[in-house]
This record gives C-alpha cells, sequence and structure tokens, in this order.
C-alpha cells in the first residue's frame, strides 16, 4: 500500500528533496513482522508467510512504477507484519494522479493473480506449486481496495473527499473510517479466539486502529538521475522532438537509466526552437510542475504555470 507522510501540496518554487545515495532504496523491517514471522514459522506455514510478502513487495513495486512515471522514485520501503508500506512526499501531483497511485498497487496484484490463473489453464499440473502465490496477491488487491486509511482504497476515499469537501474534512473522514474498520476487524479476531484464533486479523487490526503501526520516514523523492556512472563508461545520446507545450510530466517517460536524452523542443506551428538537455530538464525539476509545459523548464528560475490541476 502507498501512503503519503508530509504535506500534498509543495509551495511554488521551493525546491525538491535531495537524492538519495545513488538511487538505492533502504528496506527497514518493523519488529512484528518477525514476530509474526516467527508465528507461520511454528505453525508449518512459513511458505504462506514468505508468499504473502513476496507479494506485497509486488504491491509496492506497482506504487514505484507509476511514481516513477510521474517523476518521483521510491527511496525507502517497510516491511509490516501484514505486507508492506511505502510512506512519503508526493508534493506536486494532482489528486487524480494521487488516485492512479494508489490503485496502481492493487493493480499489480491483480494482474499476478489473473497470470497464474491463466497458468492453471495451460498447464494445471502447475497449481499445488502457485496456488497460495495466486489467493496472497488477490487477497492483497481485494483488501486494499477497502476504503479504510492507509489502506489504497482508504487514499482514494481521500482524495474523493479532499477534492469535494476539502483536504481537512478528507483527513477526518479517512481517520474515523479507518478506526471503524479496525474495530471490525479486531472483532473478527475475537471471534475467531472461539473457534481457530487467526492473529493475522489482529496485526490487522492494530495497522489500521494505530495508521501504520508506527511507520515513518519513508519517502519518494523527485527523480534527479545521477549521470555520473553513464558518463564514466559512455552513454548514448537519445534525441526528442517535442512540441514546447507537452507537460512535463509526459517528457519523464522518456528518461531512462544508461542513455542521456536530449529534447529538440518544437513551436506549435513546427518551428525549432531550441534543445534542452537531460541535466539542464532535471534541474528544472525542483521548481516545475509536472503539469507545466515543458517549456517552462527553459525559465525555471521564474517558473510559471506549475498550478496543480485537481
Amino acid at each position: 500500500m502507498f501512503k503519503q507522510l508530509s504535506a500534498r501540496r509543495r509551495k511554488k518554487g521551493a525546491p525538491a528533496a535531495k537524492e538519495g545515495r545513488k538511487g538505492r532504496v533502504t528496506v527497514s523491517v518493523h519488529p512484528l513482522f518477525f514476530a509474526l514471522g516467527a508465528y507461520f514459522l511454528l505453525t508449518g506455514r512459513f511458505f504462506v508467510f514468505l508468499s504473502v510478502t513476496a507479494a506485497a513487495l509486488l504491491h509496492e513495486s506497482g506504487h514505484a512504477f507509476y511514481a516513477a512515471r510521474i517523476g518521483c522514485r521510491l527511496n525507502r520501503l517497510r516491511l509490516l507484519p501484514c505486507g508492506a508500506v511505502a510512506e512519503g512526499s508526493i508534493d506536486g501531483i494532482s489528486l487524480a494522479d494521487e488516485v492512479r497511485l494508489a490503485l496502481a498497487g492493487p493493480a499489480v496484484n491483480a494482474v499476478c493473480a489473473a497470470a497464474f490463473v491463466a497458468l492453471w489453464w495451460l498447464f494445471p499440473e502447475t497449481y499445488p506449486y502457485t496456488d497460495v502465490a495466486c489467493y496472497a496477491s488477490a487477497a492483497l488487491a481485494a483488501v486494499n481496495l477497502l476504503p479504510a486509511y492507509p489502506l489504497d482504497g482508504g487514499r482514494v476515499l481521500w482524495c474523493l473527499a479532499a477534492k469535494k469537501k476539502g483536504e481537512k474534512f478528507a483527513r477526518v473522514l479517512s481517520s474515523a473510517v479507518g478506526k471503524v474498520f479496525g474495530a471490525v476487524f479486531l472483532g473478527l479476531f475475537a471471534a475467531s479466539l472461539f473457534f481457530t484464533p487467526n492473529p493475522s486479523l489482529l496485526f490487522f487490526a492494530l495497522f489500521l486502529l494505530l495508521g501504520g503501526l508506527g511507520t515513518k520516514d519513508c519517502r519518494y523523492e523527485r527523480i534527479r538521475f545521477d549521470l555520473s556512472r553513464e558518463l564514466a563508461r559512455g552513454a548514448p545520446v537519445r534525441k526528442i522532438a517535442l512540441s514546447e507545450n507537452v507537460p512535463v510530466k509526459r517528457a519523464l517517460a522518456f528518461l531512462e537509466r544508461g542513455t542521456l536524452a536530449e529534447f529538440d523542443l518544437f513551436s506549435a506551428e513546427g518551428e525549432y526552437v531550441c534543445t534542452l538537455t537531460q541535466r539542464e530538464f532535471c534541474d528544472a525539476l525542483a521548481f516545475v510542475s509536472i503539469y507545466a509545459p515543458i517549456s517552462a523548464c527553459l525559465t525555471a528560475e521564474n517558473p510559471e504555470n506549475t498550478e496543480i490541476p485537481e
């Protein structure tokens, strides 16, 4: 699931977050993650635990992939007893992109589950080896669509409420709904004590009630490609012709590791305007909204048209 840590909006003209170490992703583990793993190990279901963890990591990769498309980069990931969570600042993106970012994780799990079903259709003998992974992926996709913060469905609810009633109302509504669902799962855990105790329900209830079990200091950062490694071994330069009115968000999709991009900008009439190097483009991202036209990168010190659409 994706959870935002800091304020949504970055002040106009404010610099972006500094780049992490060489683009590495830091992974931290909550102590209760080990406790739940030990429980599954002692009950002879450790493979189930590993399958759910793998599905959770694939889930986060979906968030990271879409974040990269809108100019953000996954910097830190935290493993929790009920999955994984990436928190962080996604300042400067619209509510629509925030919804797409939230849904990217469940979408990856849903695609994985569908792929396993297709595999069973073609090769039925693989079912005994992949059924747990399939069910884990399907369960994560379904559970994360619950409108309970900090699940992805809760993030979608937050965005819709913020668009209609404002961020203050969205914050109160999301917190209340999350606690209601937390109480429901706590009740389900209590009911399971009379039959077969299910500690996973307890961990999940605590996750919803406490808003993420104390996770902190994980963030997405603005993409700032470190070119030193590419330049040391030589990198091809790729030319891309774009209209000067194309949004920065569209241009971000052309950036690839191992190659340097140069944007030849043209006017609406098809006249050549100038060439924007990748270095100039990435430096301008600290000041220019991803929804501004790419021509705003040419005057990034005094950006205009940086308002964030809803």
